[in-house]
């Protein structure tokens, strides 16, 4: 558990993976009150209210009791957000893409302007993810991500190549969208570095399976 009182928020291993029947089994909540977006590397914040339809979204955004949000990773960074004050949680999911898309930042902007949140409310959890010089990347994802996100020690140079921290990127864009460092929880735990404990698209190629990041409020 990451945030404390009304709300469940955690991120899972391989165990319990994205699988809903699981979530639920464990969680004693029923396997509709588990939503999770349809992903597509966007940049699209979705908010729920009663319509438990899939749409397309990689953050999701409630202030709906009794519902679990999540989103499905397998190397990419999954963020969980909650406003203790006005009780609004959400999931974010940023690889390269979403991340070169700002999309941390748009959900947090969300939350500052459809629920009027202040940034020094909003707690923020990153779970585990592939780390520093395990990602190597292209020069045009280091560039497109750059540009995104500014300079920082996120971006790893050796030997004429890149590696890139997507959590230490994301986190940037959270303490650009007003987020106090103090507000923010970080796992250093590396996806690729332990197959045995997660999915990692790089270890496992095409057979990788997903975990998650899950946020409610009960």
């Amino acid at each position: 558990d990451i945030f404390d009182g009304q709300v469940k928020a955690f991120f899972t291993g391989k165990s319990l993976g994205a699988d809903r029947d699981k979530i639920s089994k464990v969680l004693s909540i029923d396997k509709d009150d588990i939503y999770l977006p349809l992903q597509k590397h966007s940049d699209i914040v979705w908010l729920l209210n009663s319509d438990r339809t899939p749409v397309t979204a990689d953050a999701v955004i409630t202030q709906a009791k009794g519902i679990l949000i999540g989103v499905q990773v397998a190397d990419c960074v999954p963020a969980l957000l909650h406003d203790k004050k006005t009780s609004v949680v959400g999931a974010v999911h940023a690889g390269w893409k979403g991340t070169s898309l700002q999309i941390m930042k748009k959900a947090i902007l969300f939350l500052v302007e459809q629920f009027d949140s202040d940034p020094h409310d909003i707690n923020v959890a990153f779970g585990p993810s592939i780390r520093g010089n395990c990602y190597a990347v292209g020069t045009e994802v280091k560039d497109a991500v750059l540009k995104a996100t500014g300079p920082g020690d996120y971006v790893i140079s050796r030997g004429g190549k890149f590696c890139m921290d997507l959590s230490s990127a994301n986190m940037l864009q959270a303490l650009s969208a007003g987020i106090p460092l103090k507000n923010i929880w970080r796992s250093h735990e590396c996806t690729f570095c332990n197959p045995r404990d997660f999915h990692s698209y790089r270890y496992h190629k095409d057979y990788a399976g997903r975990q998650g990041g899950f946020i409610g409020i009960f």
